[in-house]
């Protein structure tokens, strides 16, 4: 049971990551709009293609509910398949596959997956107390009568810094921790950003003492093995086996996915060594027919350097604890002999909100076409990508290959 390799990615786009004070503000139906349009002349394809939609609705400023039938009415496209994804930084990849599952159960034959992350322009009518204070303890939930609220955010574990370091704290504990070997991670994927002109970090290369001297923000993670956030925004389209034939692009084809949720703080984790990709990924290679030996690339969501090393482990990439290892023995880069987030990854790229787990599967499907550059890596024909959202508590997994 699961997908039949019947949908394929036909059309991508992609805003050029940029800091919040010099990116243009723009309504998310504006950026929804621009995106789609882009992805569309990308795949070959115009609106009336489309009848099908999944959007994000937790951070969309033009309205709190029924977010799908604004953005439709806006873009003038009627849907057989609408769907409202939140799932933090696995809501790319669980767009991908929830596009891939309408479209085999024939409810739509053209699916936009997007996701806005510029800033809107300001209410000149909001309460800035209000905002404040939403964000006053990072993404945690602070809302009356969550666990969290009463439970966590007392006690400091507040943001996501305390709780991907109390992973990494528990890693370290049972398996030995090698600052070098997490700085090497942060280090691959910077050399891989230097030839990817759109990552934000481009043209500023970076050393492992650079990594190893940068400030301790919570132990052991230091501030060069934190993701940049960035305002950005991307968009993809799933369409069906008939009309990706016809699309001039490469179709990359879903041939596997998988998903687990488990928790949204790790306070409440069974282990926090043990991450919910584990599930998700073993699923998308059964699904698949392939194995993690198969793939010619891995797009592994990079919030922090921990969470690639556990989700190296947990997809199969190699056992449990010798993740440090496993990176030392390797070249992660995209000349290596296990090319690794090409693209420069959220650590180098930057991470654009929601969207960040977006441009990992836009670099898989970049790669798979050859239309890297000079990134572009020999053998492209496979991919693994994975999105994590929370603090590794809800994460996604699918399996890509070119048609």
């Amino acid at each position: 049971m699961g997908l039949r390799g019947q949908a394929a990615i036909v059309g991508c786009a992609q805003y050029k990551p940029e800091k919040y004070a010099t990116a243009p503000r723009m309504f998310h139906l504006q950026q929804i709009a621009d995106l789609a349009g882009q992805a569309l002349a990308d795949a070959g394809l115009g609106l009336q293609d489309l009848d099908g939609l999944a959007v994000n609705g937790a951070h969309f400023n033009e309205a709190s509910a029924f977010v799908p039938a604004v953005v439709a009415e806006y873009l003038g496209i009627r849907l057989g398949f609408a769907e409202v994804v939140d799932l933090g930084g696995t809501s790319a990849v669980a767009m991908a596959w929830r596009a891939a599952a309408a479209i085999e159960l024939g409810l739509c034959r053209a699916v936009l997956c997007v996701l806005p992350a510029r800033l809107a322009p300001e209410d000149p009518d909001a309460d800035p107390a209000a905002r404040a204070r939403a964000m006053r303890f990072g993404a945690h939930s602070n809302q009356y009568g969550a666990p969290e609220a009463e439970f966590d955010i007392p006690y400091g574990h507040v943001g996501q810094n305390t709780g991907y370091a109390m992973i990494a704290q528990q890693y370290g504990h049972r398996h030995g921790y090698d600052p070098v070997a997490m700085a090497t991670i942060a280090v691959a994927q910077r050399s891989n950003a230097q030839v990817n002109p759109e990552a934000l970090f481009h043209g500023q290369p970076l050393t492992i003492d650079d990594v190893l001297a940068s400030k301790l923000v919570a132990d052991p993670l230091r501030l060069l093995e934190i993701v940049m956030p960035v305002a950005g925004g991307a968009a993809f389209i799933v369409a069906s086996s008939d009309v990706a034939r016809n699309c001039p692009q490469r179709p990359v084809v879903i041939r596997g996915c998988g998903e687990q949720l488990d928790f949204k703080s790790p306070s409440y984790a069974r282990d926090m060594t043990v991450t919910p990709i584990a599930a998700a990924a073993r699923r998308a290679f059964a699904m698949s027919g392939l194995r993690p030996a198969d793939m010619h690339m891995a797009q592994i969501y990079d919030c922090y350097t921990i969470t690639v090393l556990l989700s190296l482990e947990d997809a199969g990439f190699c056992g449990k604890g010798e993740g440090m290892a496993f990176i030392r023995e390797h070249d992660l880069t995209w000349r290596g002999d296990f090319p690794l987030n090409t693209h420069g990854g959220q650590l180098s790229f930057g991470q654009a909100g929601t969207a960040g787990g977006m441009s990992q599967l836009i670099e898989a499907v970049t790669q798979i076409r050859g239309q890297a550059g000079d990134r572009q890596l020999p053998v492209h024909d496979t991919a693994f990508v994975s999105g994590t959202g929370g603090v590794m508590s809800e994460q996604g997994a699918l399996v890509l290959a070119g048609a």
